[in-house]
């Protein structure tokens, strides 16, 4: 795989450790959706907070930058993490939509997922928040749906 030219901002990663801490130790976030995955290499669980998009029943994850460690360790783990929201913990599999059927969850994504839309615009993921700009990356930001394990 080579590497994205895009990349997150630089306090996104120390901002989510934040997050993770404030989370466990009970302060604040509580229902921040936090995905856990085995990392790749090591086999250590791995928890990223995400942004989890409902439509139709079904809940999707959205790989805002190509190349995320995150989706890159869901893919090695073959789909299946941990998915935790409050005190609600389940085991899930990731399944990765092709691009042609991740295109109405792109059209959504900047509708309902203002605040992570802003950061993926500003990073130059997309050229705007709008839904043809997120539909337009259908194929290099990766959708996957969750479903039970």
């Amino acid at each position: 795989m080579t590497a994205s030219p895009y990349t997150p901002p630089r306090w996104l990663k120390p901002m989510n450790k934040v997050f993770l801490g404030l989370r466990r130790l009970g302060i604040g976030m509580k229902e921040l959706p936090v995905l856990t995955v085995p990392g790749r290499k090591s086999g250590k669980p791995r928890s990223t907070p995400l942004s989890v998009l409902e439509h139709e029943g079904n809940r999707y994850l959205l790989e805002g930058f190509p190349g995320a460690d995150w989706a890159r360790n869901v893919r090695a783990a073959d789909g299946i993490a941990t998915l935790a929201t409050g005190r609600r913990s389940e085991r899930v599999r990731l399944v990765e939509l092709d691009p042609q059927a991740a295109l109405p969850v792109l059209r959504l994504w900047p509708v309902r997922m203002t605040d992570g839309s802003k950061i993926m615009a500003d990073a130059g993921v997309v050229e705007a928040v709008t839904p043809e700009a997120f539909e337009a990356v259908a194929g290099r930001c990766a959708v996957f749906r969750v479903e039970p394990a």
